[in-house]
């Protein structure tokens, strides 16, 4: 049996009735992975590396993870708030410190981290392009952490701009939490969520993170089942 432990944030979360219809990634991949592969997730709202390791999050990996399990590490989201010391992290410092503390909780187990960029916020400006990425310099980090550790990486800030830019400001609507009509308490008409996913999301970006460990191949390409790449080559 393998494992694979997600220590990440809200774009990853599992989600309970009182925040539906969001998605996160991580409840929905299970769907890519092979039987007798299971998906521990750890991921939790507002979490950043540092505030996840502060909370014990961390330890609660290292506690369960063992030999030939993975640990995905996806975080950038909440590292980036400065204005909140307890989640900011600086890109290029403490930002690499803290992966490499994922990392090493990892390894000193015998188990295969793995880091996975975050996803574009789904920011298009008055004409209808998608804007520029608040994300740069912690995916920037993040490759430095992979380069510097020889961690396998899924950019998957890449492929999700690549995949709103493909889709345009209008069909990507569905994908992510943003209504044009009160259809749901939660969120009211005119509510314009464009970080948090939907199913159609969640279920999209899932698979991104399952083309990226395909292309990686060996051991991370067997954790995805058996004609996944043929559904997804279309994206």
């Amino acid at each position: 049996m393998k494992k694979i432990f997600w220590a990440a944030d809200s774009t990853v979360q599992n989600n309970d009735v009182t925040t539906y219809p969001q998605t996160g990634i991580g409840q929905v991949f299970p769907m890519y992975v092979r039987e007798g592969v299971f998906v521990l997730n750890h991921a939790r709202n507002g979490r950043s590396t540092k505030s996840f390791m502060d909370e014990g999050r961390l330890d609660a990996i290292d506690r369960e993870i063992g030999e030939g399990d993975f640990l995905f590490i996806q975080f950038g989201h909440n590292d980036e708030k400065k204005e909140d010391l307890s989640r900011y992290t600086e890109p290029f410092s403490t930002y690499i410190e803290n992966l490499e503390t994922y990392i090493r909780a990892a390894r000193r187990h015998g188990a295969n981290p793995v880091l996975i960029t975050p996803i574009e916020r789904r920011h298009f400006d008055e004409n209808g392009n998608l804007m520029a990425s608040m994300h740069t310099e912690y995916a920037a980090g993040m490759k430095m952490a992979a380069e510097k550790n020889n961690v396998p990486l899924v950019d998957l800030l890449t492929m999700s701009r690549a995949v709103l830019e493909q889709a345009g400001e209008q069909e990507s609507r569905r994908w992510h939490m943003f209504f044009d009509a009160g259809i749901y308490e939660n969120y009211p008409e005119g509510k314009q969520d464009n970080t948090h996913l939907r199913y159609e999301g969640a279920q999209l970006y899932a698979g991104l993170i399952a083309k990226g460990l395909l292309a990686l191949g060996g051991i991370y390409a067997e954790l995805i089942v058996e004609g996944a790449q043929n559904y997804y080559a279309k994206v």
